[in-house]
């Protein structure tokens, strides 16, 4: 029978009482049954196997089979048939009235095979049809990933409430190029990330996540390697997948996972020009110069976010500032730029589409082998779809009334904003607010980043020219740093 659920109802059960009334009939003594529940459209069978080497070392004189497409409906297998009939074991068949031996009845054998054969074979075709349709539509017509649930038949897979943020945040902490698939493993199972049995995670879990195209929203023929646009929600972007895969590319690298210090790289030594090292010493943070020989001293966390908070109180807009600003960004034509923008899109979406078509000549006249065709067309594929989701996110840069208000409050107080902040946008504010940042063994140097500067004196001038691209300079300024996009951060 094809599956376990026949297997447990009453095909075997039926097929059994067949066999046991034809060797009645025949004067036959059975004395072993084998029941094998994987098809017989697929050589390798388990039980088959073990039943034909019992059958060839003399354990039976003979075999009973309830149907001829119940023995094999793969040639191979029929052939391991014919061949203990011709070795002398006697082949029955329940239902079928032949006989195997002879000349006819082994070709009317051979004819109900080959048409059980070929109605499997089209059977397969059509479900592959079927399951290329559907992801063609959007659905995913498996079994849904970690992370995900199953709905039913026809229906889009919803996102589990339990694992589907743990999934975020694995993909967030690997983002960050801080963690090994170790330490990614380590640090998930910490936070309670379990499989749907309730076991904790394995290594090889958190492998198949980070390159699993289900979670930024596309699906995948693993048979033809076809990437299609799915329409269940996403966990991340196609961007940030992206991303993931080219920080994969570097497993080889030797990765560290680092302690999570609050200014690690941003500061240097004023006398050697060496970055500093972060290390926690009885609880305490220092960033030490470790140049043998330098001068240099170390100096605490806390004495350089004094001097960052200092430096920013002075660096802040006052009420006039903010209203300059307001009447530059009214100046501002956000729709122009945004179709400037839509249509570099197209432009950019219209040429890889045309490459990926160019792909199957390339196929055609043998510069390109079948492999690296198939690693081509998935990654314009995936590129595509990129640039797609990129597209469809063009609206969401259309800064609402309330997130042009939210943004001049920001920037009443870039103090308050550090202050306020969580450590990677801390991190942000300070290397965009300064380019130059230097500790000199007694006090913190930071030096105004151009682009802060450039900012400041635009507000500063009376409107007019010169002054059109002063809020483009504040996006640059805090987008990195997760202020500026939907001012959610």
């Amino acid at each position: 029978m094809s599956s376990q659920k026949q297997g447990d109802g009453v095909s075997l059960d039926a097929q059994k009482d067949a066999i046991t009334e034809f060797a009645s009939r025949e004067n036959l003594t059975i004395i072993k049954w084998f029941e094998e529940k994987e098809t017989a459209a697929k050589a390798g069978r388990t039980v088959f196997g073990q039943m034909m080497r019992e059958l060839k070392r003399g354990g039976a004189a003979g075999l009973i089979i309830h149907r001829i497409d119940r023995s094999a409906r793969n040639f191979r297998d029929w052939g391991a048939i014919g061949e203990l009939s011709d070795a002398g074991v006697d082949v029955h068949f329940a239902t079928e009235s032949l006989d195997f031996r002879s000349r006819g009845g082994r070709l009317v054998a051979d004819i109900q095979m080959a048409v059980a054969a070929g109605y499997c074979r089209n059977l397969s075709i059509e479900a592959r049809k079927g399951i290329n349709g559907r992801l063609k539509q959007g659905f995913y017509p498996f079994n849904a990933p970690i992370g995900y649930l199953n709905q039913g038949g026809g229906q889009l897979k919803s996102l589990d409430p339990v694992r589907a943020p743990l999934i975020k945040q694995l993909f967030e902490l690997y983002l960050t190029g801080e963690h090994s698939i170790r330490s990614l493993h380590q640090e998930m199972v910490a936070r309670g990330f379990t499989s749907r049995g309730g076991k904790p995670i394995s290594r090889r879990t958190v492998e198949n996540i980070l390159q699993n195209q289900f979670y930024c929203g596309l699906t995948q023929n693993g048979r033809t390697g076809e990437i299609f646009q799915g329409k269940h929600e996403p966990l991340i972007s196609v961007a940030d997948f992206e991303r993931v895969d080219a920080i994969k590319q570097g497993r080889y690298t030797k990765k560290k996972t680092k302690h999570d210090h609050l200014l690690p790289k941003l500061f240097a030594c004023a006398a050697c020009e060496t970055v500093l090292t972060p290390e926690r010493q009885k609880g305490r943070v220092y960033y030490r110069c470790h140049t043998a020989g330098c001068v240099g001293k170390t100096v605490r966390e806390e004495q350089l976010e004094i001097a960052i908070v200092a430096q920013l109180s002075q660096l802040q807009f006052s009420d006039e500032d903010i209203a300059t600003l307001r009447r530059q960004y009214e100046t501002w034509n956000v729709p122009v730029k945004l179709q400037a923008e839509r249509k570099h899109l197209e432009l950019q979406l219209a040429d890889v589409k045309d490459r990926q078509a160019r792909l199957t000549d390339y196929l055609l006249d043998g510069t390109l082998d079948r492999d690296a065709y198939t690693e081509k067309k998935q990654a314009l594929q995936i590129e595509i779809a990129r640039l797609e989701e990129e597209y469809r996110n063009l609206d969401n840069k259309k800064l609402s009334t309330v997130d042009v208000e939210k943004f001049f409050e920001l920037m009443k107080s870039l103090a308050g904003l550090y202050i306020s902040a969580k450590p990677p946008i801390k991190r942000g504010i300070v290397e965009n607010c300064f380019s130059n940042r230097v500790w000199t063994g007694e006090n913190v140097e930071l030096e105004p980043s151009d682009r802060l500067i450039r900012a400041r004196t635009d507000v500063l001038a009376p409107c007019g020219g010169g002054t059109r691209d002063t809020f483009r300079t504040f996006i640059q300024l805090f987008d990195s740093c997760g202020n500026c996009n939907a001012l959610d951060g």
